[in-house]
């Protein structure tokens, strides 16, 4: 019998099974780790965000130019960032600014305080080559549930700021919680008539997100064996794995790093290189508990 000492965990279960995997494809889409700092400490965060947060540091245009650049000659679709809160990062305007000379952008925030007060800088934004759209955290159609994570006034923010960017010209949508055994239909119709309420236009997307958990966490979830890949998943469906068209870049003690997706950056056994190509070569391993969260759901953080 095999003792699970004796068993490579990484690619196989307690059980001894082979685990699932996804190979790179063709690079579609490029993520940015803008830095785990964040205005907010909300305690469900799955980076564990939080002001003067410094697991994974702020980028700078500098760290970022050399992926961009290379993402493109790769043929790279879009550029997405997320963090942390990314504009309380210095250089973040600068960021998007090169990015959108070269592919349309996404940026995700949480919508209150740094971004309003950026406003006339986010407003030069419209004149880039590419679009930039934004996705605002508004986590429950409640305003009491929604601060009860993220603090006093924060839902009242997102709010304003999903209004002030659309006035502005920007495609926002809005990211959302999932709750367990919930009714989706009936949550998706509680924010279209919230988006009613604050004359908001109807046609703003709902992105919906299950809890991933915060970093280092270990829930127990179902594994997902090379067996679940083939008997529940088609070929199609496994290249629409984050992993498999997606990186994510991050900086971490000082060095700039890819890694396999933007749930995984808790681990770094999915550290794949100091350079896209590099990656692109590296097989994404489903050992993380978030990727069950991908197989079950379908999660995806991309957009369109």
């Amino acid at each position: 019998m095999t003792s699970t000492a004796s068993i490579n965990l990484w690619t196989h279960t307690e059980a001894n099974e082979p685990r699932g995997y996804i190979d790179s494809g063709s690079l579609k889409e490029l993520w940015f780790h803008t830095g785990t700092a964040c205005n907010l400490a909300c305690p469900f965060c799955l980076e564990g965000s939080k002001p003067g947060d410094n697991r994974l540091q702020r980028i700078t245009l500098t760290d970022a130019r050399p992926f961009i650049d290379e993402a493109v000659e790769l043929g790279v679709e879009k550029f997405s960032f997320t963090g942390g809160e990314p504009f309380i990062v210095k250089d973040f305007v600068n960021i998007l600014h090169y990015a959108a000379s070269h592919r349309p952008c996404l940026v995700l925030t949480n919508g209150t305080e740094p971004v309003l007060k950026r406003l006339q800088q986010i407003a030069t934004l419209k004149n880039c080559t590419y679009p930039v759209s934004f996705r605002i955290s508004i986590d429950y159609p409640n305003e009491g549930q929604h601060d009860a994570g993220r603090g006093a006034g924060s839902y009242r923010q997102a709010l304003q700021c999903v209004r002030e960017l659309r006035a502005l010209g920007f495609d926002v949508s809005v990211a959302r919680q999932m709750s367990a055994d919930e009714d989706s239909a009936l949550a998706e119709t509680a924010y279209r008539q919230l988006l009613t309420n604050e004359r908001i236009d109807l046609d703003t997307r709902i992105v919906s997100f299950p809890d991933f958990g915060i970093p280092d966490s270990a829930p127990k979830v179902p594994d997902v064996t090379e067996n679940c890949m083939t008997t529940y998943q088609t070929a199609t469906t496994r290249n629409e794995f984050m992993c498999s068209f997606s990186k994510m870049v991050i900086k971490k003690n000082g060095n700039m790093r890819v890694y396999a997706c933007t749930l995984v950056d808790d681990d770094q056994r999915y550290d794949q290189g100091g350079s896209l190509n590099e990656a692109s070569k590296k097989r994404a391993m489903l050992t993380h508990h978030r990727c069950y969260s991908c197989f079950k759901f379908g999660s995806s953080c991309s957009e369109g």
